[in-house]
């Protein structure tokens, strides 16, 4: 990875440009930052420009032999340790070397940029909580007791060293006490208070701050075509983390598409359009479960909203503009004589798809339910 490709934190990539041109690499090196700020794009960054044949004053040259073997994370000098955990892959000691391939995927895939719940998905550990094991110190040692292969150091990258059991953590001290020469730890940790104080007392810290707004908003304006109102604004309420910037994005597209396809739904079901009913059930089986529960999770928001604002308490609403001006028109169709009802069907759905329920026939089911609740009360709904 090349420092361009990082997202702000031009004083800290100048003082570890520094630090290799001034011959002052140290052994064991903490990167600390949240999740999201690019500490573990910084340390691929920092480990590409070690090894590179060909260093620039700003950046690795990227075209060389060594840069593009670590741009695609397969240098023979290049080790990674993450946490991991027990999964059909891996039955027993499931060291991180047994998913190379998920870890490449996943870095390459999202820039380096993801987080802790996003690679426990990925690797599909069935919510085991994960850790770094012992087996997984003595693998460190094998590695790095074998000479480099065509790079002057051997970079061991350790993302969330926080997730070292006691027993792996000891070893490791005993690694960074004695380190082998020209070996490089770099730990890529998120969270001080949970790490062994020894480990901290042991390597040299870079602290990776919040992305400057600037920066962050340049970024999405490049990433997304956002404008850059749009992009200031979102960067603001991302508060300088860059994956809670793309929650953001992503949850408004979201909204904006399950806004759209409620809405058509509810007046097709009002209408009692059999034809675009039959259609809305062809299409939504098409979004894969977890976006069918996304969806009815977001239908009981907006009938709940819809009683909210019914009783009068509209500064209570929790709505978009546009959510809150379709409300004028729908809320009264969600009143005292049927909303248990509604709300009850959309739960019961919510159950049914979660135990592997045919969406096509499930959603059709509730859109001929819908055409008789919504109507029990006869006002014209445009």
């Amino acid at each position: 990875m090349l420092f361009s490709e990082i997202i702000g934190q031009e004083d800290l990539k100048k003082r570890l440009i520094a630090s290799v041109k001034d011959g002052r690499v140290s052994h064991a090196q903490l990167f600390l930052g949240e999740e999201g700020t690019g500490n573990l794009p910084l340390a691929l960054a920092y480990a590409q420009y070690i090894m590179c044949e060909d260093k620039q004053n700003q950046d690795a040259c990227g075209v060389c032999s060594s840069c593009i073997k670590n741009q695609k994370l397969v240098h023979p000098d290049l080790h990674f340790v993450f946490p991991t955990a027990n999964t059909e892959k891996a039955k027993s000691k499931p060291v991180s070397d047994i998913f190379l391939e998920e870890w490449r995927e996943i870095v390459l895939d999202n820039n380096a940029y993801f987080s802790i719940n996003q690679w426990q998905e990925k690797i599909q550990t069935e919510n085991k909580a994960l850790l770094i094991p012992a087996e997984e110190s003595s693998e460190i040692l094998k590695k790095l007791s074998l000479k480099t292969y065509e790079s002057e150091y051997k970079v061991m990258i350790i993302w969330y060293p926080e997730k070292f059991n006691n027993s792996s953590a000891n070893k490791l001290l005993k690694i960074l006490e004695e380190p082998e020469p020209k070996t490089l730890f770099i730990l890529v940790a998120h969270e001080s208070e949970q790490l062994i104080p020894t480990i901290l007392s042991r390597t040299q810290t870079f602290k990776v701050n919040k992305i400057e707004t600037y920066d962050l908003s340049n970024s999405l304006v490049k990433l997304f075509q956002f404008s850059t109102v749009q992009a200031t604004s979102i960067s603001l309420l991302a508060d300088g983390n860059f994956l809670e910037a793309k929650k953001i994005i992503e949850t408004s597209e979201a909204e904006e598409f399950f806004y759209n396809l409620f809405t058509n739904w509810m007046r097709a079901a009002f209408k009692a359009d059999v034809i675009s009913l039959i259609k809305f059930s062809d299409d939504i089986q098409k979004i894969g479960r977890e976006k069918q529960k996304q969806f009815i999770s977001y239908c009981l928001h907006i009938f709940r909203e819809s009683l909210i604002n019914n009783f009068g308490s509209k500064e209570l609403n929790k709505t978009t503009s546009t959510e809150s001006q379709f409300l004028v028109k729908f809320a009264p169709f969600i009143h005292g004589a049927n909303c248990l009802e509604i709300i009850e069907l959309f739960n019961d759905a919510y159950y049914h798809i979660e135990r592997n329920a045919n969406p096509k026939i499930l959603f059709l089911d509730v859109s001929f339910k819908l055409t008789k609740l919504l109507r029990v009360k006869t006002l014209v709904f445009e």
